[in-house]
């Protein structure tokens, strides 16, 4: 018989495995499609890499500025990411994943660390937050983020998640991200 104890963490383990590829995957393409976005990316020297992850070798996405100053997906880095967000925890990237905690306030209730340089982990955090104020509904993406954007209006956030959406689409078919 299956316990609900051997079930939960494996749902959680795929569940934040499948969170990982979409959210790297939608920064990716946020970083060429939203103005924000593109110019919090222009700010990262070209070459610098970024990863999201699970604490010790759970999900994981790693990120890499290119000469077009917008962010490509990178199988493995050739060195230690610049910037690295852990997730100390699979429970606590599940919670934040899943909504029920916001990036803020898992940082605050020191659930994640950032290993690098603190001013471009604040420059990823306001990356992250306008992709998500994008392409999640207002309901969802105010649980996610610390500020939903007031100036946000409906035309922005349609056009906006319809561009994220389609390229993210296309990156599974394609396999280039």
């Amino acid at each position: 018989m299956i316990s609900t104890q051997s079930v939960k963490p494996a749902f959680e383990q795929a569940y934040v495995k499948l969170m990982m590829d979409v959210i790297g995957r939608g920064l990716v393409m946020a970083s060429q499609v939203d103005d924000e976005v593109k110019y919090e990316v222009s700010k990262f020297p070209v070459g610098f890499t970024l990863s999201m992850t699970v604490f010790p070798y759970g999900p994981a996405f790693v990120a890499q500025v290119n000469d077009q100053q917008q962010l490509t997906l990178i199988k493995s880095p050739s060195a230690k990411p610049d910037l690295t967000i852990m997730f100390k925890h699979m429970h606590h990237a599940f919670l934040v994943f899943s909504f029920q905690e916001s990036t803020a306030q898992a940082f605050a209730n020191d659930r994640m660390v950032a290993d690098g340089d603190l001013s471009y982990a604040i420059r990823l955090v306001r990356c992250l937050n306008k992709m998500e104020s994008l392409i999640l509904p207002k309901v969802i993406a105010e649980l996610a983020v610390k500020q939903y954007p007031n100036e946000l209006n409906l035309k922005e956030k349609l056009s906006g998640a319809a561009n994220i959406y389609l390229k993210v689409a296309q990156s599974y078919f394609t396999r280039s991200a």
